[in-house]
């Protein structure tokens, strides 16, 4: 039914009925929802912590692993530098935690580091906080799928050879649960990320009850330390190194800031909420490994993680415990990834809206999620880990660059923001697109701790990018510059084409047409020609049919029935001696172009059947589909197809 819209005819607006027909994507992710579904698809703090925490509690598993790699080059006895490095991170994590406390109640739309950067510090860091959160979102999935992957080798050193596809399959499983929603996949992660809590704590509780009663012991036959060789000292260029190798364990942080429309209302205070909860036990499970690896003399290897070396000592071999941990590990890890798989497409979704990214990313999917985000960002980090080989400490070089620039560049634009809000008066308020500004007497305290917050995060970034430049950072320096390129360019056509297409300086339809002419492509005469050809002629009476001759005998056949059939409409042959069909009918288009008169419309319809059954298309030349695509291009031309369907009959 039609229903007038504000009591005007000419704007009315009728209500579908129409229903996704059931398909095989039902089965992979579920049944469309519709729009307003939208509002029930939110989460809770529990499922909250699940979906948007479990990068960041994931780090644990490799954090302190990554510390000891570094030390490892000045000897074991550099190992009692693992803890007060851990303490040094820890101290890190609560100056991040709290400045992203103050932007999760800023703004409650979402956004994280590219929504603050964009209001208060402009375009450009805008696109540079944007291309680094995207780049980090694509190294964690990359990342914690291949420290995952290695927790299954620890277990089963055997299958080490194909930990690569192992890798990719996990990508994709993840992509499909995601697929189906936030709350689905939400309630599907919110069990493995609980175990793996549970049997953390029971680990490093049982490791530390032991150690203090004087009964835990060391690694008992530990791997063999790998590494090129042993330097004399220990530098503080060594510390420095390690200590950004450890500052893994921030990653993921921000992931709540970004997320923030997923919860449930009141947005804000759930999403805080939830992020002080995700800083305790991630310091306290890091604190807790970082202590109890040092004492068991644990070893970094590739073959061997610290976890395994770690579950296997507190609970004296590989029994039901160490079999639970490393389980757990295993599925928190790679689950980790679906922290990405919530922000990633948010984000993308965000930066698209702005303009800088392919509009496609604003879509969403049946499950009222971005799709097509959630594919592009399996897509690329399957590249890397088959490039990288799944090697976690190959990847992690590239990783923890991009987080401490969105870090810094999102505390630097909120110090800012409470300036600006400490200029107000009274119930002076600013509307900004991602928030609305209103005085408060604490602005000063807030700016000093986000001042300290950017000061402490942009320090991490530079010593980490000069300790890690020659393991791959520089990678890194590279595409982000490189990103924010091309998001720049993919804005400048947008808005080029708002310029061409705007309505500002539009000064009303020119007058009509008189003249239209009407040119036909002939391959043969049919019936599906000669149903073109009467459409032809509801446009116009100046219908010309044009045939590319390139078999003689043909052409003659051609001819024929078009003087039985063609009712009296003029065909013209076009020789062409090369054998080429296009290229000659364009070049016949473009001579009718340059002579057309003033206000000539010309109309190129395309005959065009339609086999019964899909896959007989590929039995055919599919000429009109080239055609339409290269005269789609011609400037002053409308293309039309004329499709005829071809029924096949039953026998």
């Amino acid at each position: 039914m039609l229903t007038p819209e504000n009591n005007q005819t000419e704007i009315m607006r009728r209500q579908s009925d129409y229903k996704p027909p059931r398909s095989l994507s039902h089965w992979l992710i579920g049944r469309p929802l519709s729009t307003a579904d939208a509002p029930h698809q939110t989460i809770g703090k529990a499922i909250g912590l699940a979906v948007f925490a479990s990068d960041a509690l994931s780090s644990t598993a490799y954090a302190t692993q990554e510390i000891m790699v570094i030390l490892a080059v000045a000897g074991t006895m550099a190992f009692g530098y693992v803890f007060p490095i851990s303490i040094a991170i820890v101290l890190l994590m609560t100056i991040v935690t709290i400045s992203y406390e103050q932007t999760v109640h800023a703004y409650p739309g979402g956004g994280g580091a590219y929504i603050v950067a964009r209001d208060n510090l402009g375009e450009l860091p805008a696109q540079i906080a944007g291309a680094a959160l995207l780049t980090d979102y694509i190294l964690t999935v990359a990342v914690s799928i291949s420290a995952g992957v290695a927790q299954i080798v620890s277990a089963y050193p055997e299958v080490f050879p194909y930990r690569v596809w192992m890798a990719v399959g996990a990508v994709f499983l993840i992509m499909l649960i995601n697929l189906r929603g936030v709350k689905e996949s939400g309630i599907a992660f919110s069990i493995p990320t609980y175990f793996f809590v549970v049997m953390m704590f029971i680990t490093v509780g049982t490791g530390l009850v032991r150690h203090f009663t004087g009964t835990l012991g060391v690694v008992i036959d530990p791997p063999h330390l790998e590494m090129d060789g042993v330097v004399s000292a220990l530098t503080p260029f060594i510390i420095l190194h390690a200590f950004s190798s450890g500052t893994a364990a921030l990653t993921g942080i921000e992931a709540i800031s970004n997320g923030i429309t997923a919860f449930k209302e009141p947005r804000s205070r759930n999403a805080g909420i939830t992020l002080i909860w995700m800083a305790m036990i991630l310091a306290t499970l890091f604190l807790s490994i970082s202590f109890l690896a040092n004492h068991i003399e644990a070893i970094p290897s590739e073959t061997e993680t610290v976890i395994s070396q770690l579950g296997r000592t507190v609970f004296e071999g590989r029994g039901i415990l160490y079999l639970m941990v490393i389980s757990a590990t295993t599925v928190i890890l790679i689950m980790a990834a679906n922290t990405a798989f919530a922000d990633f497409p948010r984000l993308s979704a965000l930066v698209s809206k702005d303009g800088f990214l392919p509009r496609q990313l604003t879509f969403r999917g049946s499950r009222l999620v971005y799709s097509n985000g959630i594919v592009t960002l399996s897509v690329i980090a399957s590249a890397l880990i088959i490039i990288f080989k799944a090697s976690v400490t190959l990847l992690i070089p590239l990783y923890a660059i991009g987080v401490f620039l969105s870090f810094t560049l999102s505390q630097t634009g909120m110090a800012l923001r409470w300036r600006k809000i400490g200029r107000l008066k009274g119930d002076e308020e600013i509307v900004e697109p991602g928030s609305v500004l209103r005085y408060d007497k604490s602005w000063r305290f807030k700016m000093l701790i986000n001042g300290f917050g950017a000061l402490c995060t942009a320090i991490v970034m530079l010593i980490f990018a000069i300790t890690k430049f020659s393991e791959g950072a520089w990678i890194v320096l590279i595409i982000i510059p490189f990103l924010v390129r091309i998001f720049f360019t993919i804005h400048h056509h947008y808005k080029d084409l708002a310029g061409h297409l705007t309505l500002d300086h539009f000064r009303g339809l020119p007058a009509r047409h008189t003249r239209h002419r009407v040119i036909m492509p002939v391959s043969g005469v049919h019936q599906g020609t000669l149903d073109a050809l009467r459409y032809a002629k509801l446009l116009s009476d100046d219908v010309t049919a044009v045939h590319v001759s390139i078999d003689e005998d043909e052409s003659e056949k051609v001819q024929k029935k078009w003087k039985m059939w063609g009712e009296g409409t003029r065909l013209i042959v076009l020789d062409s001696p090369f054998r080429l069909f296009v290229e000659p009918l364009l070049a016949y288009i473009e001579d009718i172009i340059d002579h057309r008169q003033p206000n000539e419309t010309i109309t190129i319809v395309v005959p065009q059947f339609i086999p019964s059954k899909r896959w007989h298309t590929a039995l055919h030349m599919r000429t009109a589909d080239v055609l339409r695509q290269e005269l789609l291009s011609k400037h002053g031309v409308v293309v039309t197809d004329v499709p005829y369907h071809v029924h096949e009959e039953k026998e």
